[in-house]
């Protein structure tokens, strides 16, 4: 695997992660506290798996621009990428929130972080994807 392979892996890390938080959902609405559990520590796994390859290919690529020319489809892009980018760094706080008072029993606040956690969370996922199929495949240069 090379560095530029690296963005692939990152939006299928954010994929997975997506599904993971999605399923860990379900669990926790139909009352499966242990799969629930083990949903959501496989999903900070994989979302630090992310994060880890995520900050050793901008380290060494930097950053791809997305193409000047594409008109309002640039505006749509922009406006996804600063959501994404500002939420994805208020939501690192929030679920290491949301797992330590997991960790402590704390439940009654846990759930209280645990709702919003989830949106952002699983909005960053989405949209992390969604950035990467709008600069690597949609309006990729040809």
């Amino acid at each position: 695997m090379s560095i530029a392979d690296l963005p692939h892996l990152n939006a299928t890390l954010n994929t997975l992660s997506a599904l993971l938080i999605a399923l860990a959902y379900v669990c926790i609405r139909n009352r499966k506290f242990r799969a629930h559990g083990w949903l959501m520590a496989a999903a900070t796994l994989t979302s630090t798996a992310f994060l880890v390859s995520y900050l050793i290919y901008h380290a060494h690529a930097g950053s791809r621009r997305f193409p000047a020319d594409a008109g309002f489809v640039r505006t749509i892009y922009l406006t996804i990428l600063l959501t994404h980018t500002l939420l994805a760094a208020a939501v690192v706080p929030m679920i290491l929130t949301t797992l330590y008072r997991a960790a402590r029993r704390q439940w009654d606040k846990h759930r209280r972080i645990a709702t919003p956690t989830f949106w952002v969370w699983i909005y960053v996922s989405v949209t992390g994807v969604l950035v990467y199929w709008m600069l690597y495949h949609a309006y990729a240069p040809t």
